[in-house]
Order: C-alpha cells, then sequence, then structure tokens
C-alpha cells in the first residue's frame, strides 16, 4: 500500500502514464529508459525501474514534495533545486505520479505543442 492507502504505483504504470501524454517517446540514457517530447526528457525510470523521475518547475516540486517524509523528494544537487524529483514508485499513488507526468510533460513540451493541446 502507499501512503495514501492506494495501490503502489509500478514502472510498467509509470511508463504507460508517460506515454500517454502527446508525442511522448520512449529513449534510454545512461541505462535506463527515459520519456520525452520534442527531444527534451521530461520523465524516466532509474536502473532498477524502483523509482521514477519527473522534470518539473521548481514550485510544482515544492507542492508535491511538500514538507512530509513521502515517496517524492527533490534530486540531489542542481538536478534537485532545478526541479529534478525522484518519486519511490512502491509508496506512491498513482493519481500523484499522473498529475507529476503531466506537469513534466508541459514543462518541457514546445509550447506550440501546449497550445495547441489547450486548443488556443
Amino acid at each position: 500500500m502507499t501512503t495514501d492507502g492506494s495501490l503502489p504505483m509500478t514502472a510498467r504504470a509509470f511508463r504507460k502514464l508517460a506515454l500517454a501524454q502527446p508525442q511522448a517517446v520512449e529513449g534510454s540514457h545512461m541505462g535506463h529508459a527515459d520519456f520525452r517530447v520534442g527531444g527534451k526528457v521530461f520523465a524516466s525510470l532509474g536502473p532498477d525501474e524502483d523509482w521514477g523521475m519527473v522534470k518539473l518547475a521548481p514550485d510544482d516540486q515544492a507542492d508535491l514534495v511538500g514538507d512530509e517524509k513521502g515517496p517524492y523528494r527533490p534530486a540531489s544537487g542542481a538536478w534537485g533545486v532545478n526541479g529534478c524529483t525522484i518519486i519511490t514508485l512502491r509508496r506512491a499513488s498513482e493519481p500523484k505520479v499522473r498529475r507529476a507526468i503531466a506537469a513534466a510533460w508541459r514543462n518541457v513540451a514546445p509550447k506550440r505543442l501546449v497550445k495547441q493541446i489547450d486548443g488556443e
């Protein structure tokens, strides 16, 4: 169970959520899966696929991480300061991960694509 009592997130579910984003493709770097839009990484899975990373804006990261010791934490160093957020999958809930992946996608997607998706 996750911290909120829901079923735990899996690498397979994380991958499915990431690839459901518009024009998302799976790639690989440093020996593990990453997910890109417009050539830019917005999410990745760790080498053992027990954690994921989402590339959030710092404000979105602060909202996700909160004050409690939960499944979401900033990545170490400058990556974390700039919004890269680590998700311990077995402790994370699907609704929060879904929102985090969507926010990460919007954070790196080409602005014209975001406008197209938003119907502007």
